[in-house]
């Protein structure tokens, strides 16, 4: 596996031009099949190609609001032909540093919540054993999971998560313990997510229980939810959450409900005073230099936004989110 690594990171820079996005100035960018990022597609099993694989979960039967995230890797797709080669505010070039490809889908089962799960926790994990990075696009939260239970199987990770709720739920709805609310209490359950090496920033919203947050407590998360956040500033937050997870490898999970309904109105359970875009984009940004091995973006919802917006907020944290890993991998 070390190996394989070392093989990959040892690409040369001649071998990166071929995993190069399409140019705008080449071919317009509301033309050509959508891939992320205008990247070439190759087929999972050619993964060993390249160094970071995009790919979507195209699921959301661990939904319990409002459904339509099945075709979030759909719409980000599409709204990321908008994202070009160069970060605007970090200068990073992904592309320059990893080659990069466009995996396609998981092939879930819609009618099948543990076989779904089963087919990602092999998907990513042939990924893995190819050397590559996985950042996956949702679907709902619950595909965060498998993934942590690949990522996870040789030393439990620490997670960066930002969303408006904890996803550290029990049992919903008479006994179902597999949805997009519970996914985080069954990788700590499960011994591949280390809680201490925890945080979850932007947590916010009503509750079912006063205690509804204590369990990730006492098994050692730090929560910082929205008020706190507001109240110490983005800087602050940033800074603590980089020494909690400190320089051992690191998830980040990203639910675009984050964000207040006004820039991500698309996503099944919205909840106000959110961040801004520009918010969420210092506070990723705030994560470069961290040993990152893998991230998603989820609950993008485009059915419950016609505008597009939620697509491209979407499209625009994958970019980020990319620009880290090449940093971490390079």
């Amino acid at each position: 596996m070390l190996q394989r690594r070392s093989d990959v990171l040892a690409r040369s820079s001649d071998r990166l031009e071929h995993f190069q996005p399409v140019s705008g100035m080449v071919l317009p960018r509301f033309a050509g099949i959508a891939t992320f990022m205008r990247l070439p597609h190759l087929d999972p099993t050619e993964a060993g190609r390249i160094d970071i694989g995009l790919f979507g979960i195209p699921f959301d039967g661990g939904t319990t609001n409002r459904p339509g995230a099945r075709l979030g890797p759909r719409g980000v797709r599409e709204a990321s032909a908008l994202m070009r080669l160069v970060n605007g505010a970090t200068l990073v070039a992904p592309y320059e540093l990893c080659a990069c490809a466009d995996l396609g889908d998981v092939p879930v089962n819609p009618n099948d919540i543990p076989d779904t799960l089963q087919r990602i926790e092999t998907f990513v994990g042939s990924l893995v054993e190819q050397g590559v990075t996985p950042l996956a696009v949702g679907g709902d939260h619950l595909l965060s999971y498998p993934a942590l239970r690949v990522l996870g199987r040789e030393r439990p990770v620490g997670m960066i998560h930002i969303d408006a709720h904890t996803d550290t739920g029990d049992v919903f709805y008479g006994g179902q313990r597999l949805t997009h609310g519970t996914p985080f209490r069954r990788a700590i359950e499960d011994g591949v997510l280390d809680p201490t090496r925890t945080v979850q920033i932007g947590i916010r919203g009503t509750m079912y229980a006063l205690d509804e947050r204590d369990w990730g407590r006492d098994q050692g998360i730090r929560i910082i939810d929205m008020e706190e956040t507001v109240e110490r500033g983005l800087l602050a937050v940033i800074a603590e959450a980089r020494a909690i997870v400190s320089d051992g490898p690191t998830y980040v999970s990203f639910d675009v409900d984050a964000l207040d309904p006004a820039y991500t109105p698309g996503t099944g359970t919205p909840e106000i005073c959110g961040f801004t875009s520009r918010e969420v984009l210092q506070l990723v940004r705030g994560f470069r230099g961290l040993n990152l091995i893998g991230a998603d973006v989820v609950e993008v919802a485009p059915p419950l936004d016609p505008t597009g917006t939620t697509a491209l907020v979407g499209a625009t944290l994958v970019f980020e989110l990319l620009c880290l890993l090449a940093e971490a991998r390079a």
